[in-house]
Parts: C-alpha cells; sequence; structure tokens
C-alpha cells in the first residue's frame, strides 16, 4: 500500500468527512475540488443514491440480498447497515481490491445474526472470482442486488466494463436488480474534464467518464425503474434531499431489474 500517491478510495473518504486518509489524498483532493468544486457534492449525492437505492431494493422490493462491488472505505450508512434496519436478516457481500478497504471492511463492515456480511478481495474485471466467491454466502437462486456505484469509471476500456456488468448479471436470477453510478462530462460535468486529467496525472487508479448514452448501454436488455437514465441526485430523492440537496450532480444513476 502506497500512502505517498493519491488513492480514490481514500481521496473519496477525505471527500465525504472520513478520516481514512492522508496527506497525499487530501492534496490531490483540494487540488481536484479547485479544479471541480462540485466534486464534493458528487460524492454526496453517490452516497445518497445508494442509500435511497438499498432502502427500495429492500423495503419496496423485497430483496434481503447484495453484491456491493467497489465498496470503498466504510463511511455512513454502508449497504449492509441500510439492509439490514429493514431487514436484519439481509446478507451482503462486500467486493473491493484496495488493501486498506480490506482492513477496515473487515473491521467495520460487520453485522449481527440474522443478517450476514462477507468481503471478499478481488478486482471488478475478475467477475469469475467475484461469483465463485460470492455464491458461499449469497443464493444464486434467489434475487440479489448488485450494486456498482463509481467503479465501472475504473475500467478503462468500454467493451471491457461491459462485458464484465454482462457476467455479473448473466449471473443473476429473474427478479435481481443493478444499481449503477457513473461520472460524465454531460450533466453540468465539463469542467470536470481537467480535473480528471489531473487525477491520471497524479493519482490512481486512473478513471474515465462516458456518455450518458454509453452508461445506459451497461443495462441494455434490463427493465430501466423510473426516474429512468437520470443524474444519482434526481433519483427519488427524500424530502429533505429534494429541499437542501444538490438538483443535479455529474454522477449518472440507474436503477434496473431482471426480467
Amino acid at each position: 500500500m502506497d500512502t505517498s500517491v493519491a488513492h480514490n478510495a481514500r481521496v473519496w473518504n477525505y471527500w465525504l468527512g472520513g478520516k481514512d486518509n492522508y496527506g497525499p489524498d487530501r492534496g490531490a483532493g483540494d487540488h481536484v475540488r479547485s479544479l471541480f468544486p462540485s466534486i464534493v457534492d458528487v460524492a454526496r449525492a453517490d452516497r445518497a443514491f445508494l442509500r435511497r437505492v438499498v432502502h427500495h431494493l429492500v423495503g419496496g422490493v423485497g430483496l434481503r440480498q447484495f453484491l456491493d462491488v467497489g465498496t470503498g472505505l466504510p463511511t455512513a450508512d454502508n449497504t449492509h447497515e441500510v439492509a439490514q434496519a429493514v431487514a436484519p436478516e439481509s446478507r451482503v457481500v462486500y467486493v473491493d481490491n484496495d488493501p486498506l478497504v480490506l482492513v477496515h471492511a473487515q473491521a467495520l463492515l460487520t453485522s449481527r445474526p440474522p443478517g450476514v456480511t462477507d468481503y471478499i478481495e478481488a478486482d471488478i474485471r475478475d467477475p469469475e472470482r467475484i461469483l465463485e466467491t460470492a455464491r458461499s454466502t449469497l443464493d444464486f437462486d434467489r434475487p440479489i442486488g448488485l450494486i456498482l456505484l463509481g467503479v465501472l469509471n475504473f475500467v478503462l476500456d468500454t467493451e471491457e466494463a461491459a462485458a464484465v456488468v454482462g457476467r455479473l448479471v448473466d449471473a443473476l436470477p429473474p427478479g435481481s436488480h443493478v444499481a449503477l453510478t457513473h461520472p460524465t462530462l454531460e450533466m453540468g460535468g465539463e469542467a470536470n474534464a481537467a480535473a480528471m486529467e489531473f487525477w491520471n496525472e497524479n493519482a490512481t487508479p486512473p478513471i474515465t467518464p462516458r456518455t450518458v448514452a454509453e452508461i445506459s448501454a451497461f443495462v441494455d436488455g434490463l427493465e430501466i425503474l423510473e426516474p429512468g437514465v437520470v443524474s444519482c441526485a434526481e433519483w427519488r430523492p427524500d424530502s429533505a434531499e429534494a429541499d437542501g440537496g444538490p438538483q443535479r450532480v455529474a454522477q449518472v444513476g440507474i436503477v434496473a431489474r431482471k426480467s
């Protein structure tokens, strides 16, 4: 683990107000914010999207299992916390490839019976390992919620990213749902181009934005839930967020159902 170079998981933690970061992370985070001031709004809106989606999938749809790929460092309202607050028996498998995330996940992403949490150290580019290992915790004969928040942007080749999503979705039974977020230079995110260029030259891992159309294509063949393909801040905001949160951020949010 190289703490001398800014890393996305730690910078994201910094933007969310966490303490699990180092000087280079904070320096890079501040510079990105100077180039693209709304990046903190993006981070917070992405996290709020996760909370709303999981609450809907557990309370509204009835899911009791989640595969959260690209977990990031634990903060507030982690997937299992939101799910188990509604249904204590919910089972969640977290996946990430960052060693610092692994340390914190093992310590913090825990639950009490009847709920279950597990952690897989794996790269999203290795869906076979993810699926094989997740089967020890999740029942792939019952619907699963696949969470892909802010992770596909680290798979730089769009065809490879689509293939990864396709393989994961193929393994899910009918009634499963996919929730994803992804940065875009649309939706007011044009200024993010300079921030991403700085990031790719000074931090790790490299990142790529995609168009709304490219991001939408990741869920081709699935039924997209209302309100459709929108900024993650606009996906079913609750009243408090609608009054005080950003109305739109340059982060696409999609929730889709597998028939």
